[in-house]
């Protein structure tokens, strides 16, 4: 492979003659092929995003060449639009802080600008990396608000799938309201619920997660630009300080503010930590209604099979006309990822050290990594599982027939202990709980007929008239 040589402060490098990138960036490339895994796209998208806006303010404020700025803006933007992205090649896991990843884009955009100046790669003359591109910036601010904008941009379509999904849920709870059917405590008989009762609890649930993921957004909308290396805003002109916050919110059309404290932001991934967790505990929700959807679809013979699933493919190499729940399976593996990352951001965030913390890489890959795939996972899952559900109603009334918790409504009449012995019963003998409280009780057909009708157990009150307790 043909080789250009570059040198930085250690000494000189042979890096790819058609590589953007250059000496620091191949550095980084030779000391750790570690994961094959590359920076996501969106905190790509994010930290070039922030090169172009701080270009534009050093523009406006005389401060840099425009012609030079104008070069830079244009090398950004082509990245925007999509090309050049197999020339950010650091590894997920790298040195400290993001440093590797940070040069990786400043040597880039300044091979790319000196090129349409009609420079060479790796000269760096008239645009230089370091002088021009990271112009008023470091590392350890702009990572953290790569990290931020990132976040802020993949919530989008995490919203809108959230949105969706939810939406869907609540479509299946209204349809659903008036099939009355077996609930489940300890995945043992239960009283009895309206189907759509159980679908409305998981609609709440997905809002009741967006709602915490938007509570944790807005102290991601603070950024850490300006702060330069430790947050005092060496190198970094005031008007800098407050123009580069403004010019990214223009150019990103999302919700940004100046940190009060840049200190504090830098040195501080607490909020990065806490739109973590909110996402683990939407995982957790997710997670569980994809294991109930996974047991009320199982069967079709042999198990619950109160709701049927879409067939999106087939579910065996082996077993013809086997359909499996996919999708829920699909989505339980992205909350398992969650979690985990979850774990990553966390431990990575409690490393920080005085005024930084050189453990932000992870914090960028896990975080963008948990917003993604539970945009992607939710959206599939509303389109592909939950819109295409159907109550299998017939089984639903099997199963209701045979529940022996609707004795339940018979022990405010009875007592408990009197109602305890026909469930017994009804468990011993295989009959249903109205033939065997004909049997075992002196109550009139009218009153077993309106004590065991289901539909009203799934309301509040006291069936069957008398006192008693739960």
């Amino acid at each position: 492979m043909a080789t250009r040589t570059e040198r930085d402060p250690l000494g000189e490098v042979e890096v790819p003659s058609e590589a953007l990138y250059g000496v620091q960036t191949q550095r980084a490339v030779d000391n750790f092929p570690i994961s094959a895994i590359g920076p996501h796209p969106a905190f790509v998208w994010a930290t070039v995003l922030i090169k172009k806006a701080a270009a534009v303010t050093h523009r406006e404020t005389g401060r840099l060449d425009p012609k030079l700025a104008d070069a830079i803006v244009q090398a950004a933007d082509e990245v925007l639009d999509g090309l050049h992205g197999d020339q950010f090649v650091v590894d997920v896991f790298q040195a400290g802080a993001g440093t590797s990843h940070n040069m990786n884009a400043n040597e880039l955009l300044a091979n790319r600008a000196n090129e349409l100046l009609g420079g060479s790669r790796g000269d760096y003359d008239p645009v230089h990396p370091n002088d021009h591109v990271n112009m008023a910036q470091s590392t350890n601010d702009i990572i953290p608000t790569a990290i931020a904008l990132a976040a802020l941009h993949l919530l989008q379509p995490l919203y809108e799938a959230l949105d969706g999904l939810a939406a869907s849920l609540e479509r299946k709870s209204e349809e659903w309201d008036g099939i009355v059917k077996s609930g489940r405590t300890h995945v043992q008989d239960a009283t009895p619920v309206r189907l759509g009762q159980e679908f409305g609890a998981y609609a709440v649930a997905v809002r009741r997660g967006r709602e915490r993921i938007a509570a944790a957004e807005v102290d991601v909308q603070e950024l850490s630009i300006g702060g330069t290396a430790v947050g005092s805003g060496l190198n970094a002109e005031p008007r800098y300080q407050e123009r580069v916050v403004e010019v990214l919110g223009e150019l990103s059309g999302l919700t940004v503010r100046r940190s009060e404290n840049l200190f504090y932001s830098m040195q501080s991934m607490s909020r990065f930590a806490m739109l973590s967790a909110a996402l683990k505990a939407l995982a957790v929700d997710l997670g569980k209604l994809a294991n109930d959807i996974r047991l009320l679809g199982s069967g079709p013979r042999t198990g619950i099979s109160e709701i049927r699933l879409p067939a999106v493919q087939p579910g065996s190499s082996i077993m013809p006309g086997k359909v499996n729940p996919v999708m829920a399976e699909c989505l339980n593996m992205i909350c398992f990822q969650v979690l985990g990352n979850d774990l990553a951001v966390t431990m990575a965030a409690v490393a920080g050290q005085l005024q930084l913390n050189v453990m932000m890489p992870v914090i960028a890959h896990n975080l963008s990594q948990s917003i993604d795939i539970l945009a992607n996972g939710c959206k599939q899952f509303d389109e592909l599982g939950v819109r295409g559900l159907e109550p299998d109603e017939t089984m639903i009334r099997h199963w209701l027939e045979r529940n022996t918790m609707l004795a339940t409504a018979l022990a405010p009449r009875i007592g408990y202990a009197a109602a305890a012995e026909i469930a017994k019963e009804a468990v011993r003998t295989g009959e249903s709980i109205p033939d065997v409280a004909k049997r075992m009780t002196d109550l009139s057909e009218d009153e077993l007929a309106q004590a065991l009708d289901p539909a009203p157990m799934t309301e509040a009150g006291v069936r069957a008239g008398g006192g008693g307790g739960g």
